[in-house]
């Protein structure tokens, strides 16, 4: 029996400050470029690329994939990313996998047991976060989606749960209102160590590694996943002197109270039901 061909994914993380871009064959990793690039990727991005592709002996027309991180995360730093892999797309017709960033972050910590509660940084001291778990296989889940708002909204996270492990650099920024959040609700916090803290390319190409297999790849009309407020949606909450947790609880509140009068109107008047 033939040997399957070995599958070469090029990944890049471009959804913080902190840059990665890795190459990897199926689970291998060949090469590894990692910086602080804040405010730079649109500079650095291509050079990091050349890198890893001349240190693996490969280049673009050797891949089989394009892997991504595609939010939430910084909105010029996603726009760069995916603009770059849609290129090379474009050129050599190689598929493209996004992979959400928290989710990437999950791998970081494959195979841990429990709660993993990945936290990054937004704008407007909010945060990103998501919680999920890993399965016998291993098998990521997804236990809540991605989520923003203030720090102390991870909390929700663990209500269910004894405790949790929290990461990245939303939680190094806001771990003191968050452990108090989480504490005050009678959970615990575990943390891991500072090098699995970061976003990288190589947890975004294992997680990406499947779906380019499985044929689960970007069609014509990816976009980065923002999970994000306008500016416009901000500033109109500071103008109010509401938080966006609050506006958010309104209008929940609002689309609840018109479903009940809809309900009792049509029960009351038949020809509403018609």
């Amino acid at each position: 029996m033939k040997a399957p061909s070995a599958q070469h994914l090029l990944a890049i993380e471009t959804a913080t400050a902190w840059q990665s871009v890795a190459l990897l064959q199926d689970e291998r990793v060949l090469a590894l470029a990692e910086q602080d690039a804040e405010g730079s990727h649109a500079r650095s991005l291509m050079g990091a690329i050349d890198r890893v592709l001349r240190e693996a002996g490969l280049s673009l027309k050797g891949l089989q994939g394009l892997a991504l991180s595609i939010g939430p995360g910084s909105f010029t730093g996603l726009r760069v990313g995916l603009a770059t892999m849609l290129g090379f797309r474009a050129v050599l017709g190689t598929p493209i996998a996004p992979v959400p960033t928290l989710e990437a972050m999950a791998w970081n910590l494959r195979g841990v047991q429990g709660l993993l509660v990945p936290v990054l940084k937004s704008r407007h001291n909010e945060v990103y976060w998501a919680a999920y778990e890993w399965l016998p296989g291993p098998v990521l889940h997804r236990l809540i989606a991605e989520q923003v708002g203030p720090p102390s909204s991870v909390a929700q996270a663990l209500q269910g749960a004894g405790a949790g492990t929290l990461f990245g650099d939303g939680w190094k920024a806001y771990g003191q209102e968050i452990r108090q959040a989480i504490e005050s609700i009678g959970r615990k916090v575990r943390e891991v160590a500072l090098e699995q803290q970061r976003p990288s390319a190589v947890s975004v190409a294992l997680a990406a590694r499947l779906r380019v297999e499985s044929g689960q790849v970007a069609g014509a009309n990816v976009v980065p996943l923002y999970v994000q407020r306008t500016e416009a949606e901000v500033k109109f909450d500071e103008q109010q002197g509401r938080s966006a947790l609050e506006r958010r609880r309104q209008r929940v509140a609002s689309k609840m109270t018109q479903g009940r009068r809809r309900v009792r109107r049509e029960g009351a008047d038949p020809r509403a039901r018609k």
